[in-house]
């Protein structure tokens, strides 16, 4: 049997929680309200080039009052490529405006959807007392939306590569999450094998926690299984991961 972990850390966007439909259905549905109508076909293929080519979200060295405005340009340049990509940046009369509007809509509720193994998994844990945090690369709107979402409730801490200045797979950010449970640390010598690390990204989250040397699962919810991990390290829902209450 599994033991259970002293503290699960998780992924957020593709862990936890979804974009309804695809990106470029929202960015298609908020640029319809400025009257500028697009394809969402393809506004989601130019996102998806624009996203997986810009650099990490993350901005070493910058200070902390700065970081909402670097957040924002990031995102902002995404959408820049993207509109530009597909032809047709030049519709929109005031861009400033709907990406204003179009940043505001990814900090709600509407937009996002959380899978069904979720809140099962969630509340086994909580009920087991073990501590659970996030750890994502992803900006400080994930406070807002983990709220909205009521997935705020189950965690006690919020680790983003925005904040700390690096993002998974570094190890920074996964040892910056560890450092703000140092009391669990000091009251056992093997603290870092029992914490799991949970998330759908191979590379950035099953890779970048076993280098940090955490206990990862890799969530492969599509079943892709391209990746090879020892027996019982992939799984396909956190429902695999629950114990007997």
């Amino acid at each position: 049997m599994r033991s259970e972990p002293k503290i699960i850390f998780l992924d957020a966007v593709g862990t936890l929680f979804g974009v309804r439909g695809s990106v470029g259905e929202a960015y298609a549905k908020i640029a319809s309200e400025f009257e500028v109508e697009v394809v969402a076909r393809d506004i989601n293929k130019a996102f998806i080039q624009s996203f997986i080519t810009a650099p990490r979200m993350a901005f070493p060295e910058v200070e902390a009052s700065e970081i909402p405005k670097q957040e924002y340009q990031w995102w902002k340049a995404i959408a820049v490529q993207t509109f530009t990509q597909t032809d047709s940046i030049q519709k929109f009369q005031d861009f400033e405006q709907f990406f204003q509007r179009l940043y505001a809509y990814f900090a709600g509720a509407d937009p996002w959807f959380v899978y069904e193994d979720v809140l099962p998994a969630l509340t086994n844990w909580q009920g087991q007392g073990i501590e659970m945090g996030i750890i994502s690369n992803f900006d400080s709107r994930i406070y807002p939306v983990l709220k909205a979402l009521d997935l705020e409730r189950f965690f006690t801490s919020f680790t983003i590569s925005t904040e700390v200045g690096a993002a998974k797979p570094d190890v920074k950010i996964f040892r910056h999450g560890l450092t703000k449970y140092a009391r669990i640390e000091g009251e056992n010598s093997s603290f870092q094998h029992q914490i799991w690390h949970i998330g759908d990204s191979f590379t950035e989250d099953y890779q970048g926690a076993i280098a940090a040397g955490l206990n990862a699962f890799w969530l492969d919810r599509d079943r892709t299984k391209t990746h090879p991990t020892p027996e019982g390290k992939s799984i396909t829902s956190l429902k695999d991961l629950v114990f007997p209450a």
